[in-house]
């Protein structure tokens, strides 16, 4: 690397660890699109290839024009580590579902780890003044996110499919059934409760209802006698 500033060098630093993530995802996506069947995965796997080597690329050329070439080294190790981590992947999980939930899952991670690296470049060129460093980590960035996006949705049907292909049928439908007679037990609770309430209610009721009567029947002998002694008086 040619002497450059001290600005110049903190951005060849963080393009470098950026491409060298690159090329090591750049080898763990054809492992994870070897592993893959046809489909609507296999092919957003595929696109995401060419939008990874098209990230390499583009950093590599920025990290020229910024006076920098040491990252090419960075980068074949990094490619070199993915790919003895490639036998890996095949062997991963009980089933087929389950191993591409796992790549699903890993690549996932990866995703993120990317979006974290280049919003970084991002934020340290508008700090230091570089806008065009700012505007290719912001482009890639956003790629990445809708990588994530697409990923955490295909998790969510990766997991369906294991369960599916892993756990039987029958199993399945007894924790239903197991859920259900548990919702029931505090319905019949609820409902013996409101019978309890309505009854003593009613008993309430009826003693107020006697009460009155009682008191309604007290009261006319007297006003019989109230009369009777305001007639004598006015005779």
């Amino acid at each position: 690397m040619a002497d450059i500033n001290e600005r110049d060098a903190k951005l060849v630093q963080y393009l470098s660890e950026a491409y060298g993530k690159e090329r090591e995802l750049e080898a763990a996506l054809q492992a994870h699109i070897g592993m893959t069947e046809k489909g609507p995965y296999k092919k957003r796997l595929q696109q995401h290839l060419k939008e990874t080597k098209s990230h390499a690329k583009q950093v590599e050329r920025r990290i020229k024009k910024l006076g920098g070439g040491g990252q090419t080294l960075q980068g074949a190790v990094g490619k070199v580590a993915a790919m003895a981590k490639g036998p890996l992947h095949a062997i991963r999980g009980d089933s087929e579902a389950e191993k591409l939930l796992k790549n699903a899952k890993t690549e996932y991670w990866n995703e993120h780890e990317e979006i974290a690296t280049y919003l970084g470049i991002e934020t340290l060129a508008q700090k230091v003044g570089d806008s065009e460093t700012a505007k290719l980590a912001k482009a890639i960035r956003r790629e990445e996110e809708k990588m994530a996006g697409f990923l955490l949705g295909q998790i969510k049907q990766l997991t369906n499919a294991v369960v599916r292909s892993d756990i039987p049928a029958s199993q399945r439908r007894a924790s239903s059934s197991g859920r259900k007679a548990k919702r029931a037990k505090p319905s019949k609770a609820k409902s013996s409760t409101k019978a309890t309430a309505r009854k003593t209610s009613a008993r309430k009721s009826t003693a107020r209802k006697t009460s009155a009567k009682k008191a309604g029947g007290a009261k006319k002998p007297a006003a019989r006698k109230t009369k009777k002694a305001a007639a004598k008086r006015s005779s």
